[in-house]
């Protein structure tokens, strides 16, 4: 059955577009074309483009990847958010054993061709316990060579890899080695100093993780890694859930950027999306409270939102325009991965569509 959907604004061209329709028939795209007067439509949205891709998904659907690191695992991480209008994932593994990683990536291999499963991002194990946030201190350590033989691996089966270490932990050679493989390096759970931070970029470090948090405070005789990152051409990923970081400091992130597109959200999603209200991390019990997950000592460990949230929280609560918002959202964690943008062109499905109303909430197509 055909269905003509009219829209505010369609992501076409690198960019939102106004005064265009969208023709879907049979669960997938048919056409774009321009809406003719007098024509009625049989629905309205807002907006219309790719669904969104998140580099940062811990679990979903009450599974974790560090709980069970099988193909089943990521499949249904990837399956959960495609549900939310993300429509792919980078399933994350953080700071545990060298045998887990190996069967993660294992996993990732047996997974990998999977609709809508993006690749890897291993955060950790070499960070710095002072910034250690959730994880486990036991098993952050130095870099190893399980670790880049794990890397190699995966680079291998050509899986995209983003791997989070701190800058001020890894030897400059080591981080090259890395970047050289075509691993997206990304500095986080750091208390690297501003000239540490310049070193990691000067060697390859392409990203930051999750901008703000699990790294000193910026300071006006101390800029610190956070400081750094922000006059720098890097990547950075940002939570905009409102309990990792300040609305205003997301916008001032975002504004103060010498490069545009270099700002991108992550969702840093653990099994309560699509799950129940709380899950078992390194033997402790993770729940939701006021909207935010909170381990055993008060703190936040990983985050209870999707990326369409963020999107929305964005554009209400930052400030940040549609266009910008949408583009942190859908298109700049293509670039800060090398991957190809999506397109909406004839035959895509509608699970790869994301449609939103005039309050920026998702409706299904």
């Amino acid at each position: 059955m055909r269905q003509l959907i009219a829209t505010d604004y369609l992501w076409t061209d690198g960019a939102l577009q106004t005064g265009l329709a969208a023709e879907l028939s049979g669960g997938e795209l048919t056409r774009i074309r321009p809406l003719e007067s007098g024509e009625v439509p049989d629905r309205h949205v807002h907006l219309l483009g790719p669904a969104l891709t998140d580099l940062q998904v811990n679990g979903s659907g009450g599974v974790m990847l560090n709980s069970a690191p099988t193909a089943q695992t990521i499949a249904d991480i990837v399956e959960t958010q495609r549900s939310l209008g993300t429509g792919w994932v980078m399933p994350t593994l953080i700071t545990c054993e060298s045998e887990r990683m190996r069967k993660t990536a294992a996993a990732a291999r047996d997974a990998w061709g999977l609709d809508g499963f993006l690749g890897l991002h291993i955060e950790g194990p070499h960070l710095n316990v002072l910034r250690k946030g959730t994880h486990n201190p036991a098993f952050i350590r130095s870099m190893e060579n399980a670790t880049l033989e794990i890397l190699h691996d995966l680079r291998s089966a050509g899986i995209p890899v983003m791997l989070t270490l701190a800058p001020e932990m890894v030897d400059a050679e080591t981080i090259r080695r890395i970047a050289d493989m075509g691993v997206i390096v990304s500095a986080g759970h750091t208390a690297a100093t501003a000239h540490e931070a310049r070193m990691g970029l000067e060697a390859g470090v392409s990203c930051f993780t999750h901008l703000f948090n699990a790294m000193p405070p910026m300071e006006s005789r101390a800029p610190g890694i956070v400081g750094v990152a922000i006059n720098s051409d890097a990547y950075a990923g940002i939570i905009v859930d409102g309990h990792h970081v300040h609305w205003s400091m997301v916008a001032l992130a975002c504004r103060a950027r010498p490069v545009d597109g270099r700002m991108f959200m992550v969702s840093d999603a653990m099994a309560t999306i699509g799950g129940p209200d709380h899950f078992e991390l390194y033997g402790e019990t993770i729940s939701v409270r006021d909207g935010a997950l909170i381990n055993s000592a008060g703190s936040l460990a990983g985050a209870h939102v999707d990326l369409a949230t963020c999107l929305s929280n964005a554009v209400h609560h930052v400030g940040l325009s549609l266009q910008e918002a949408y583009s942190m959202a859908a298109m700049v964690p293509r670039d800060a991965m090398r991957i190809e943008r999506p397109i909406l062109r004839s035959g895509t499905p509608a699970h790869e569509i994301l449609a939103l109303d005039g309050n920026l909430r998702r409706i299904s197509l």
